[in-house]
């Protein structure tokens, strides 16, 4: 079946609760992001809001725990993991998906928890785009590209976390995802489990997402619908999704932030740590791609410096360019550097360059790997 022939086109039924989240609003970049005179303008005012940000940021307190953890690495465009910038003659580079589990205390001394991109790998895999891509990687070759780490469940086992204690499930925007063994659903599912419904994996865990995506899912336009799966969303509990209008602090040192323009409702998750302000997206996919100038990586300083670009961008969808560009440079201004290496950034790829044999001059200059914190 083609990539076509998988897509939705019609209106779907997506529930739309009016359930505002129960977080303090951070309204530091709302004028910002929509400042007139163009996206010139706006990408000055972004970088003042984030640096007012940035400070306040800083002295709010830190959460109690972070840990990442390794699910899966797999083949992604060149053309669109590095943006227009590399000159490697291989098409795929590799990315390592994580998940991050934050834990912090509210001001009552409620314990909270949080899974940020606890991508059901399996079930994203089908997603229209990557569906049409197996078709070229099947059985055993798939295995030289893909390597499954370990899966959600596996990793909060490991981290000690019981999934009842999940409050919260978050991603940095909804492409690909299939949350329903997550949240369950409220009828059968023939393709999971055609006798019953789904019960939650996690069943005391919201969805964060921004009202925006959650919206425009329900009637994509066709440069947006081979990358998501909005049919997956029908039949979710519509009391297990809290839909997000703009920036929102969590908790102490935990926060989402509106960073538009790779999808509509992307949205960055900020941590205050140990070593300093981390930002944690998929708007570029290696540290290097925000500080280029450093890279050796062929093509990406030569191509930055040319065209007066301060950043690499991921831009496998180009919703509205000028606006993720603008985003990066907001985490770009926020984010402390490396303590491995000055040169580098704590931003933290939430799907992040993966050096590999197949895939020559692609290898990343510097990689997170993990963020330990708590």
């Amino acid at each position: 079946m083609s990539i076509a022939e998988r897509l939705v086109t019609e209106p779907l039924a997506i529930p739309r609760p009016a359930t505002t989240a129960p977080f303090a609003r951070i309204d530091t970049f709302d004028k910002a992001l929509t400042a007139p005179g163009g996206y010139g303008a706006r990408l000055r005012a972004c970088r003042t809001a984030a640096l007012d940000f940035k400070r306040e940021f800083a002295v709010g307190g830190r959460p109690d725990s972070v840990r990442t953890h390794d699910l899966i690495s797999l083949p992604y465009p060149t053309r669109y993991g590095l943006f227009r910038a590399a000159i490697s003659p291989t098409p795929f580079v590799t990315i390592s998906n994580r998940m991050l589990i934050v834990r912090w205390t509210d001001s009552d001394g409620t314990k909270r928890t949080l899974l940020f991109e606890p991508s059901d790998h399996e079930l994203d895999s089908y997603t229209p785009y990557f569906a049409e891509l197996q078709r070229y990687t099947p059985g055993p070759l798939r295995n030289l590209f893909v390597t499954a780490h370990t899966d959600v469940l596996s990793a909060c086992r490991a981290a000690g976390v019981d999934p009842a204690e999940v409050d919260y499930l978050a991603f940095d925007h909804l492409h690909t995802q299939d949350v329903r063994r997550w949240l369950g659903t409220t009828r059968p599912q023939a393709d999971i489990s055609p006798e019953r419904a789904v019960s939650a994996a996690f069943p005391n865990a919201k969805l964060l997402a921004q009202r925006e995506e959650l919206e425009a899912m329900a009637d994509l336009h066709p440069f947006q619908r081979p990358w998501y799966q909005p049919g997956t969303f029908v039949d979710l509990p519509p009391e297990k999704i809290l839909p997000l209008d703009g920036s929102v602090l969590l908790g102490p040192g935990v926060a989402l932030i509106s960073t538009p323009g790779h999808a509509m409702g992307n949205q960055s998750l900020v941590l205050n740590t140990d070593s300093g302000i981390w930002a944690i997206s998929e708007n570029a996919i290696a540290t290097e791609c925000l500080t280029p100038e450093h890279s050796k990586i062929p093509g990406l300083s030569g191509s930055t410096r040319s065209w007066g670009h301060e950043v690499v961008l991921n831009a496998n969808t180009i919703e509205t360019t000028y606006e993720q560009y603008n985003s990066l440079v907001i985490e770009k201004t926020i984010v402390d550097v490396s303590q491995q290496d000055s040169r580098f950034l704590q931003f933290f790829p939430s799907s992040e360059l993966t050096g590999a044999l197949l895939n020559p001059g692609t290898s990343p200059t510097f990689t997170h790997r993990a963020i330990r914190h708590g």
